[in-house]
């Protein structure tokens, strides 16, 4: 007949629980080899290499290595695939004379600064490229400089100072690749995206630079005729992608390989890092459109030369003007121009409009933006204004600038 033992089974206990001590600091034994191993370089496993190493006939040890090759695919990769041979770099050629100055016939031609440019469109054997006003402004000539290498010269379709914008043409047979455009109203903040262009020059052509969106619906003042005063307010998207002097008119690129912005300026403080601005897409069609049927941008024209009220002293807003001490702001008018739609309506100098429609007016560049932005040719706009004091009403149909 069996029996229980308590010390047996006890004992039994004991026996396992050292075999698993045992079997648990073997494994520690093994791994801290393995590091020793990795730590001296013995064993070597990285990305791009693998070194082995094995015994001679005279008990050294031989190392050899393998390198490796690895096809690193992302959506970073295949953005830039798709978009990058589509910029193109810009140079802006001037004739100079002697004394490196001036254009006058005859005087020699020289490089007066260089850009990038996206080609957008093939039609009619020619190539259609959007750039910047200010990389083609004052050129004699321009030249083309596709991302193989090859050079082509470049005529002006038109340009565009208000949104900083223009239209290069050239002959399209050795154009491959097209720019798709995306939708830059779709974009969110914190999105991914890569700036490709030139900075510094031809020398870095094709650099790519990655960032986020890191703002929209920006408002950048612009002084357009650099007389210190403001004259329009671009809105633009803001990113942290690197962009310096050259990447002008090149693209900001989305992760599915698409133009969502142009970008144009860089606000380089000393203090500042990390901000770089892109125009728009959806903002920039339709002004190529217009410059490639008309070689400019048309707009509303009201045929007025204007002035803020808040930059007129008080004295000439009370003696000249004759405003009412509540009115201080709106736009004085300082000259109209004869036969414009201003003065068939009845403006006159000294006139200060306040409102257009039901839109109030506080000064140059609100005007300026409702006429553009809200108002088409051919369109009636109410004026509200003050003249001798009194409020006074007039309707005004719009031309363009040629009538």
């Amino acid at each position: 007949m069996g029996y229980y033992d308590q010390n047996d089974e006890n004992q039994n206990k004991r026996k396992k629980g050292q075999m698993g001590y045992f079997l648990a600091g073997l494994g520690g034994v093994i791994i801290g080899a393995l590091l020793i191993l990795l730590g001296s370089g013995l064993l070597n496993n990285d990305d791009n290499e693998i070194t082995t190493e094995k015994s001679t006939e005279n008990g050294y040890a031989e190392q050899s290595q393998q390198n490796l090759t690895l096809d690193v695919t992302s959506a970073v990769t295949n953005a830039v695939d798709k978009a990058s041979d589509a910029v193109v770099g810009i140079t802006n050629i001037q004739e100079t004379n002697f004394w490196g100055q001036g254009s006058k016939a005859g005087d020699s031609s020289a490089e007066a600064g260089t850009g990038s440019g996206v080609v957008y469109k093939k039609d009619g054997g020619k190539a259609y490229i959007v750039t910047n006003n200010h990389v083609i402004e004052g050129a004699n000539e321009l030249e083309v400089t596709l991302s193989d290498g090859t050079k082509l010269p470049a005529e002006l379709q038109g340009s565009d100072p208000w949104t900083d914008l223009a239209v290069i043409v050239v002959n399209g047979d050795k154009i491959k690749t097209i720019a798709e455009f995306g939708k830059s109203g779709k974009l969110k903040p914190g999105e991914p995206v890569i700036a490709i262009g030139n900075p510094l020059g031809l020398q870095f052509s094709g650099s790519i630079t990655q960032g986020i969106i890191s703002g929209l619906e920006r408002t950048i003042e612009v002084d357009i005729n650099e007389d210190g005063q403001v004259d329009w307010n671009a809105e633009v998207i803001q990113t942290d992608a690197a962009i310096n002097p050259g990447n002008s008119g090149g693209a900001l690129v989305n992760m599915s390989g698409q133009v969502i912005g142009i970008n144009s300026m860089k606000i380089a403080e000393n203090a500042v890092e990390g901000i770089g601005l892109s125009i728009p897409i959806d903002s920039v069609i339709p002004i190529i459109n217009d410059i490639e049927e008309f070689g400019e941008v048309k707009r509303a024209y009201l045929g007025v030369n204007l002035a803020s009220v808040e930059e007129i002293s008080q004295y000439h807003q009370q003696n000249t003007l004759k405003l009412p001490r509540k009115v201080t702001s709106g736009v004085a008018i300082t000259g109209v121009q004869s036969n414009s739609p201003a003065s068939k309506a009845g403006l006159k100098e000294f006139d200060v409009i306040v409102g257009m429609d039901n839109e109030k007016i506080h000064d140059v560049v609100e005007l300026r933006k409702y006429l553009y932005n809200e108002k088409k040719i051919g369109d009636k706009v109410k004026i509200i204004y003050y003249r001798d004091g009194k409020k006074e009403t007039t309707e005004v149909k719009l031309s363009s600038s040629e009538i």
